[in-house]
């Protein structure tokens, strides 16, 4: 089985400490995430909807069942001169898939 892990770009010249968040729900670095230079990699995959075509807009608005998709969101929370910032909808880069040995 391949796993695919995804990667989320940080805001530039961002050092720690920060707070992550996917989807309101806090992560843990080590356990959810690890933060390799300005980027966070997780071992799961992320992904976002993107812009709506037509159709699929059309279904949302009449209601019709089954047109949730996954639309994942990344906020991060870090404080610059004592003042805490929040950033959100980091932007997800493009998944790759990793291989059961580099786990």
């Amino acid at each position: 089985m391949e796993v695919t892990d995804s990667r989320v770009q940080l805001p530039a010249g961002l050092d720690s400490p920060f707070e992550v968040y996917v989807n309101g729900v806090r992560q843990q670095q080590g356990a959810d995430f690890t933060h390799s230079g300005d980027e966070l990699v997780f071992s799961r995959e992320l992904k976002r909807e993107g812009r709506l075509g037509f159709w699929r807009w059309l279904s949302l608005f009449l209601g019709v069942a089954g047109t949730y998709r996954q639309n994942d969101s990344v906020d991060i929370v870090f404080e610059v001169n004592g003042k805490r910032i929040v950033r959100t909808g980091l932007p997800i880069l493009a998944e790759q898939p990793i291989s059961p040995e580099v786990r």
